[in-house]
């Protein structure tokens, strides 16, 4: 839970439909019956629409397994199940640590045994693993973008490092280079509009709750009650709270 005394102000505007899904995905209920439909449709987008991107799959836990629930290719699928059989790679710690994980250039790459001997035989270059939040605010899946060209993957890499940076209140040496890919900026257009969304709604969530221990999940449940009874989506929820209580 955030103890920011104020949310990251990053507008969450809306720039295609890559952009509208991580957005939207942001915004809806854990408990809501189309969040793996709506994981598998930011793949899906993903892969068409960012041209640096070759391959796209989504990683998430289903108990105590790792799973691929989406992948654009047996290549994703197979650079995946790499790292579920080391029980390592940057997939996985995306999704263990809530923090993107960038890999400008996997052949130099020895952390990930797996990961390090697959994806380079498969002619990958670079890849990029972005954690993808629901209502709640935790990472329930992850976004892994796998390249066979590693210049045309570095800028979004680094875009991605420093909108995480920038919402963490933490700075970078230099400023990411600029990315000429169409879809990498609406990817990084929803990267952004969802950090603001999950700190709007972990902002509000601080509120209800209060100064009482252990409310997190009843302020939850409060906040998903308001966006049902106002008919809304719980990041318009959110910010009506912040407007009646500061």
């Amino acid at each position: 839970m955030s103890t920011s005394p104020h949310p990251q102000r990053m507008s969450p505007g809306r720039h295609g439909p890559l952009a509208e899904a991580i957005i939207t995905l942001a915004e809806t209920p854990d408990h809501a019956a189309d969040i793996e439909q709506r994981l598998t449709e930011v793949a899906a987008l993903a892969v068409d629409r960012v041209t640096a991107a070759d391959y796209a799959s989504i990683t998430t836990l289903h108990g105590r397994e790792y799973t691929t629930l989406a992948a654009s290719s047996d290549v994703a699928l197979a650079v995946d199940e790499a790292q579920f059989a080391d029980g390592a790679g940057p997939c996985l710690q995306a999704l263990t640590t809530g923090e993107p994980v960038g890999v400008p250039d996997i052949a130099a790459t020895m952390d990930w045994p797996g990961f390090h001997q697959v994806a380079p035989a498969l002619g990958l270059r670079a890849s990029i693993s972005i954690p993808l939040y629901s209502g709640r605010g935790t990472t329930i899946a992850v976004l892994n973008l796998c390249g066979r060209d590693d210049a045309t993957m570095k800028p979004l890499i680094a875009g991605v490092a420093e909108l995480y940076a920038t919402s963490r209140g933490l700075g970078l040496e230099a400023g990411s280079p600029p990315v000429s890919d169409a879809g990498a900026e609406e990817l990084l257009a929803g990267y952004a509009g969802a950090l603001a969304v999950r700190a709007t709604i972990q902002f509000a969530l601080d509120i209800l709750a209060g100064s009482e221990a252990g409310r997190t999940d009843d302020a939850y449940t409060e906040l998903c009650a308001r966006a049902v009874e106002n008919g809304t989506s719980l990041s318009v929820a959110a910010a009506l709270v912040l407007k009646r209580f500061l």
